[in-house]
């Protein structure tokens, strides 16, 4: 069955996103605050754009946001042209931006408040995920709200599943990107430990890569991270922007990070390279000055 959905935010995430929505056939209007990007998208996809999330939403059966920050969260939702000023009744709302799990419980109060519902869903599998429609979705809202909205974030995702209560699913991430933090760094260092003992390291890790050490960002980054390039993949600020709000949650919750604390300072390195844009796989620069 085909939905009106509204889709606000199209970076290298939300982009290809909304356009598996619209390929599912559904009618899809984005917003993106460069509006030039929605006019390359309805070029591509089918689908209509409008001038501010609030017209977007309008309607929407589905609204969708997949923007940087709770800062920009706050402003397309609660804002003044935000999507909260005419969501309709009955209709649910998904929130695929990595933010804070207090942002998304505050959303799901209102959402409640106002007779709609509310997902957080943070999205995993970076860029090469989404343009693959392949990502997975760690969510956290109510079972009835899911069960409505879940073939609607299947069209681009290839694993999601509900983990409990509003701002689980940030807190989710939060875990995601630890993990991530650590594993980045220890590849790092064993591709640079390989390299200056003088092995072929693409043929030490085509070896290794079958075995324990195995890991996402060995598959899809030792070749670059060997041949230095990385311009591309998720940026080193947004990994920053991510550590800080799992670092935050930490504080909240009595947990200790020493590893996470000591990596996010090394992208910080990275940052004072001219790094802010490169892939979080270039925490081997470090060993490269």
């Amino acid at each position: 069955m085909s939905c009106n959905v509204a889709f606000i935010g199209l970076g290298v995430m939300g982009y290809p996103m909304a356009g598996y929505i619209s390929k599912a056939g559904h009618n899809v209007t984005v917003y993106n605050r460069t509006a030039a990007k929605a006019d390359k998208w309805i070029a591509e996809y089918k689908g209509s754009k409008a001038d501010t999330p609030a017209k977007a939403a309008e309607g929407a059966d589905f609204i969708f946001t997949c923007v940087g920050n709770d800062k920009d969260l706050r402003e397309v939702t609660f804002g003044e042209n935000g999507v909260f000023k005419t969501i309709k009744k009955g209709s649910v709302y998904i929130d695929n931006t990595t933010a804070s799990a207090t942002i998304a419980r505050e959303i799901n109060k209102f959402a409640k408040e106002n007779g709609f519902g509310s997902l957080d869903a943070p999205v995993s599998g970076g860029q090469a995920g989404a343009e693959n429609g392949a990502l997975t979705v760690m969510i956290g809202g109510d079972q009835a709200d899911f069960d409505k909205a879940k073939d609607i974030i299947d069209c681009y995702s290839k694993k999601m599943k509900l983990l409990g209560v509003a701002g689980n699913g940030q807190l989710a991430k939060m875990v995601n990107q630890i993990c991530i933090a650590g594993l980045v760094q220890g590849l790092s260092e064993a591709i640079n430990f390989g390299m200056k003992a003088g092995l072929n390291m693409k043929d030490v890790i085509e070896v290794i890569s079958k075995g324990a050490a195995q890991s996402w960002q060995m598959d899809n980054r030792y070749e670059t991270m060997i041949d230095d390039k990385f311009e591309f993949g998720f940026a080193v600020d947004w990994m920053r922007k991510d550590l800080k709000i799992a670092m935050e949650e930490a504080k909240n919750n009595g947990s200790l990070l020493p590893i996470t604390e000591v990596v996010d300072k090394y992208y910080g390195e990275v940052q004072e390279m001219g790094g802010n844009r490169w892939d979080t796989s270039s925490l081997i620069k470090r060993f490269r000055k």
